[in-house]
């Protein structure tokens, strides 16, 4: 399959896709829960991170689809959803087609949710090549983030039986995230690895030695790759979720079905950390990424900008917080 995109230019002198087989996942079905207290506080009530105005006037979802948009049409985006988000959800994807709105029935954790979306896009498309984005990371230059992909699209076009990860200089030793130890540079750019390993959520000790030798970057669960690849990959670490979701109607009443009998996976640690030899890493620098999974996270963002957060503003004598 030749998987390579090329691109051309749009009013606003970025670049869109020319590949009508190149599609863009956003996922939003976390359910934000070490947060609850902060969006609380912001938003009046407990709504998941990725709904909540944390930072300016637009949601960190709303971000993320803006953030991509120069990069392909609204109408090969795809965002997957949880029935109990809609209420907040619906306004904040009306620039999607409702059929690019995916509902499941409740959240199993990253993986379901992806490979549901997978076998989603692979009806619609045979041939289809995936940009995968969480919706609740921060990223303060965009315009270097779109470039990352655009490279990661020409690695899976020349080599489309990779898995192309964006990995992201570690800033401190993080014990809530991914570390993808990087091999022998690839043939495209001083940025791209073949990756010996993958590590979902190592001890703190292995975490701050893989950091103090600069030997390992965060996975961002930013991904691309060919959707044919991705599920033939599945299919061999998973085979009972992958027959169990492909033989449903990907509907609600057929998704309620099929999820009242699969257990929670995560996508990261019990897929990606087993199939290093098919992974390749595009190093980014530069980003300003995080995840945003804790207030101490969201802090160390805002103090790069020179911002104080709302909740640590003083009222009188006291702080909001």
């Amino acid at each position: 399959m030749d998987a390579r995109v090329t691109t051309t230019p749009s009013p606003t002198g970025m670049t869109k896709s020319t590949s009508e087989s190149f599609w863009a996942l956003v996922l939003a079905g976390g359910d934000g829960t070490r947060l609850q207290s902060l969006t609380r506080l912001i938003a009046g009530e407990p709504i998941p991170k990725q709904y909540c105005r944390i930072l300016g006037s637009r949601s960190l979802l709303e971000t993320t689809l803006s953030r991509i948009a120069p990069l392909l049409p609204a109408e090969r985006t795809l965002a997957i959803i949880n029935r109990d988000h809609l209420p907040v959800a619906l306004t904040q994807l009306r620039s999607l087609d409702a059929r690019n709105v995916l509902v499941q029935p409740c959240n199993l954790d990253t993986g379901p949710g992806v490979l549901v979306s997978m076998l989603e896009l692979a009806r619609r498309d045979a041939n289809a090549t995936v940009a995968m984005f969480p919706s609740d990371h921060y990223l303060r230059n965009s315009e270097a983030f779109r470039q990352s992909i655009h490279r990661m699209l020409s690695v899976v076009g020349a080599l489309p039986q990779k898995i192309a990860l964006l990995g992201v200089r570690p800033e401190h030793a993080d014990v809530g995230y991914g570390y993808i130890t990087p091999g022998p540079q690839l043939g495209f750019g001083a940025d791209t690895f073949a990756v010996l390993a993958f590590q979902e959520k190592p001890s703190a000790r292995v975490a701050a030695n893989m950091v103090r030798r600069g030997a390992a970057l965060w996975n961002s669960l930013v991904m691309v790759a060919s959707v044919r690849r991705v599920l033939d990959l599945l299919r061999a670490l998973r085979p009972a979720d992958v027959a169990l979701l492909e033989d449903a109607p990907l509907d609600f009443s057929g998704l309620s079905a099929a999820y009242d009998r699969l257990r929670p996976w995560n996508f990261s640690r019990e897929f990606l950390s087993h199939i290093a030899e098919h992974l390749v890493v595009t190093r980014a620098d530069g980003l300003g990424w995080s995840d945003w999974g804790t207030p101490e996270a969201i802090e160390r963002s805002f103090a790069a900008i020179g911002v104080v957060p709302p909740w640590r503003q003083p009222i009188g004598d006291r702080l909001i917080r």
